[in-house]
């Protein structure tokens, strides 16, 4: 693959290293401050409230300024989120360096995954997306490991290593990635491969509009609910640890086991019949895995029930991951995949701010099995919308080599 991809690949490696601290948000503002889990999954929620329009701006960005000065400004801006929030003295400086870290927290995303795309083009786009989540995984391995055992002492250092990382890699594509064109136009890196020209207009075409794509629609509303799914996972982990008698900083250690998985999955991707699945089989597939693993949750009472259940969720994510960045970019017209990205993007955001809601209520009021179930239901529920939801929007668009699918 180009090499944009690979420094894109590396980076995220080393910055995922590090990011570890936002499951731990919620048992930070309880343990520190003693609050209780509705106003911790509030303050949550205002994290998530402020990445919809850093999502947004991430996609302007890229276009006004240039792809690479606005991955730099968004992680630059974490990390100074996160060393304010270990700083923090009290409840009310945690919500609003929580806000700050919402608002620089997106930035990075459309502009990066628009490099990706720009860089190898739809036949190859599986594989290089495959990479980047391997990469996450890669790094995923390490954080876990890392929050387990800072996670037993001050949680405070979670969010000061967190900082640290997201520097190193503003640092490392900062030297890295090809210099912005002026006011972001159009670049050529030097391994010859186009970047694009930042959203915008099309190459010769009206203006992007992408909240006017129907198949747009279609697509964030199927992919805010599987937002929902994996900021639950993400969220409640730790917190039905606890309630299990299990310590909650070993959601460190399940965090790791689903990077292991991850990463030991990606070669299953290259199978010729897992490879020649059309989108709409695959996504299904993928989501009742979740189903299954999240099943696992509700039941589990042990570390190594969790272990299991989370393994055969993470085996789902690889499936749905690996697909479903690739049909938006499709989708999107000639020079607006930064703009598609991040209007895709807007449904982490909403998740975002609705799960730490959601998990905590259900926690509170029905307990952690129906959380888990419930959870679950919904994710059958999209593996049967799938064909529906997909299946329409890849017709006709360019097959991969070797598959006999649309290109994902």
């Amino acid at each position: 693959m180009p090499r944009t991809v690979w420094i894109l690949v590396a980076a995220r490696a080393v910055n995922r290293l590090g990011a570890f601290s936002l499951p731990f948000l919620t048992v930070l503002i309880g343990t520190e401050f003693g609050a209780g889990t509705t106003t911790a999954g509030l303050v949550s929620a205002g994290f998530g409230l402020a990445t919809i329009p850093s999502r947004v701006a991430g996609g302007r960005l890229a276009g006004r300024i240039g792809r690479r000065r606005t991955i730099v400004l968004g992680l630059v801006g974490c990390a100074l989120a996160q060393l304010g929030i270990a700083a923090a003295g009290s409840l009310a400086a945690v919500a609003v360096f929580a806000v700050l870290l919402g608002l620089s927290f997106e930035l990075y995303e459309p502009p990066s995954q628009a490099l990706i795309a720009d860089a190898v083009g739809p036949a190859d786009g599986v594989r290089a997306y495959g990479a980047l989540n391997a990469a996450l995984a890669v790094g995923g391995t390490g954080s876990g490991l890392i929050a387990a055992g800072l996670g037993r002492g001050d949680l405070r250092w979670l969010f000061v290593v967190d900082a640290l990382t997201c520097l190193a890699c503003a640092l490392t594509l900062r030297l890295a990635l090809p210099a912005d064109g002026p006011r972001g136009q159009r670049g050529v890196p030097d391994d010859g491969h186009d970047v694009g020209n930042g959203g915008g207009n099309g190459d010769g075409g009206g203006p992007v509009r992408p909240w006017r794509d129907r198949g747009l629609w279609a697509m964030f509303a199927s992919g805010t609910a599987f937002a929902l799914v994996s900021l639950h996972i993400v969220m409640a982990l730790p917190l039905t640890l606890a309630r299990r008698g299990l310590e909650p900083a070993d959601a460190g250690l399940l965090f790791t086991a689903s990077a292991v998985t991850v990463v030991a999955a990606q070669p299953a991707l290259g199978l010729r019949r897992l490879a020649a699945l059309p989108d709409p089989a695959a996504m299904a597939l993928g989501y009742a895995l979740l189903a299954a693993g999240l099943a696992g949750y509700a039941a589990a009472r042990t570390l190594p029930a969790f272990l299991a259940a989370t393994a055969v969720l993470s085996v789902g994510e690889v499936l749905v991951l690996g697909r479903v960045l690739g049909v938006v970019v499709c989708l999107a017209p000639p020079g607006g995949t930064d703009r598609y990205l991040a209007a895709y993007g807007i449904s982490w955001g909403v998740a975002t701010v609705a799960a730490p809601v959601t998990a905590t209520q259900l926690l509170e009021r029905a307990g952690a099995g129906a959380l888990w179930a419930g959870t679950a239901v919904l994710c059958l529920a999209l593996a049967a919308a799938q064909p529906l939801v997909v299946g329409p929007l890849t017709k006709g668009l360019p097959v991969r080599p070797g598959a006999g699918a649309p290109a994902a």
